[in-house]
């Protein structure tokens, strides 16, 4: 049987872990997003020697475990320590925290370049040619038209995208980073009570996840009215 006693007495010190929890996904998503609309864009040329790189980038991100990425950030690039001080980007990889929000920025980079690269697609051919007919420069036609309307459409696939992420900062605690899974794996380590640490840990990851969603929910209504009165 659960100790909802206990319960009630952990909950506050897992609490103690979200605010790590929210500068990595804010982190992570700011940074992962603007990577991800460089390379969706980068791909809307012809350029082999532009695309193949970030299709390549891609499908190692994509392809490989979370988990996998962070161990190769954190320990892997210990043994390039000359050469990353050299270069001065040592101070980015010699801390966990900054590890973890290059492994979870370069991962949603990759996922999310896909999700705009398929959103710029399926702006209506019809409004690009309008807008040019009417004297629009590209740069004019993709800041006005083609970008709004990718990202009003993309808003769904990424809300999912952002609740990934939420999930995968668990990944931190690996690597030191004592956010709610890192506190809720000490906590476990010392009371040997793995279900109740476990059950007030993934009420908090809930309860984050159904704010993110409602809120995401929310910004779709409003910048997309048309859908809800279909």
């Amino acid at each position: 049987m659960i100790d909802f006693a206990f319960f009630l007495n952990i909950l506050p010190l897992l609490l103690a872990g979200l605010p790590l929890t929210l500068q990595l996904t804010a982190a992570s998503m700011v940074v992962g997003f603007l990577l991800a609309l460089l390379l969706a864009l980068a791909q809307q040329g012809k350029r082999r020697i532009v695309i193949w790189p970030i299709r390549a980038f891609v499908a190692v991100f994509r392809g490989t475990p979370l988990l996998v990425q962070i161990f190769l950030i954190y320990y892997g690039l210990g043994q390039f320590r000359p050469s990353l001080q050299a270069i001065g980007i040592w101070w980015l990889f010699r801390e966990p925290y900054w590890c973890a929000i290059v492994a979870l920025s370069l991962n949603e980079a990759a996922y999310g370049s896909e999700i705009l690269r398929g959103a710029i697609k399926a702006v209506p051919r019809g409004l690009i040619e309008a807008a040019t007919a009417s004297g629009m420069s590209k740069l004019l036609t993709l800041r006005l038209i083609v970008l709004p309307l990718a990202l009003r459409q993309a808003i769904p696939n990424y809300s999912n995208e952002i609740i990934l992420m939420v999930k995968g900062t668990s990944l931190a605690s690996i690597i030191t980073l004592m956010e709610v899974t890192g506190i809720a794996q000490g906590l476990i380590s010392q009371t040997y009570r793995a279900v109740e640490v476990f059950v007030a840990a993934g009420a908090i990851y809930l309860a984050l996840n159904f704010a993110i969603i409602s809120a995401l929910n929310a910004l779709e209504t409003r910048l997309t009215p048309y859908r809800v009165r279909a």
